[in-house]
């Protein structure tokens, strides 16, 4: 099954910018074997999540005080300390993300050069390393690769295949595929409601694998 622009716009994408998306998200699927309907809407429920549509392909970061609070309440245990880092992008991607995923130490900068990017928000160096690596291009020398199409949707794809999310999206373990892409469930309801109509935009003669 090749995922069609109908799909693309089911996911909560704008007409338009789902036609410009189209190819590349089809050679993503094609290469990765996303080509079920549950894989197609679940990876397209995902990623539209994460992009916003297509329209986010860089993490946005520019939280307030109170929201580091909540979103990392165990690195921003109190107000004072996070009134620090106050709506400055680049000073929370280097304390949240330092020293895992392969960043070095807040001071190494590494948190901000390798935050979320492309259709899945790839974060970390290890995962632009292997990345890289798998799609032949210096992620690590230029992060900002992952900000043209192509590579914005393959990089997807590989996370998707690399994390065995293929077998969850076919068993409907929708949550555990999206602690598998996020690392927690933020955001569920929004994802699951994309991957409902896309199921619904799907011809009605097609069986669910």
């Amino acid at each position: 099954m090749i995922p069609a622009v109908e799909m693309i716009v089911a996911s909560g994408v704008k007409p338009d910018v789902a036609e410009r998306w189209l190819s590349a998200i089809q050679v993503t699927c094609y290469e990765y074997e996303i080509n079920t309907p549950k894989r197609i809407a679940a990876f397209l429920a995902q990623i539209a999540h994460e992009s916003g549509g297509y329209t986010r392909l860089v993490e946005n970061l520019n939280y307030s005080a109170e929201a580091l609070m909540r979103v990392w309440p165990k690195r921003f245990p109190n107000l004072q300390f996070a009134l620090q880092y106050h709506r400055n992008p680049e000073k929370i991607a280097n304390s949240v993300y330092s020293s895992r995923m392969g960043n070095g130490s807040e001071a190494s900068g590494e948190g901000w050069k390798y935050r979320g990017r492309g259709l899945k928000q790839l974060t970390g160096k290890s995962n632009y390393t292997s990345c890289g690596k798998a799609l032949n291009v210096d992620l690590v020398g230029n992060p900002d690769l992952l900000l043209r199409p192509e590579l914005a949707a393959r990089s997807a794809g590989w996370f998707w295949k690399s994390n065995n999310c293929g077998p969850l999206a076919d068993a409907g373990d929708f949550e555990l595929l999206t602690k598998r892409i996020n690392g927690g469930l933020i955001g569920l309801a929004d994802r699951k409601s994309r991957y409902s109509n896309i199921l619904a935009a799907l011809p009605v003669s097609t069986t669910l694998a």
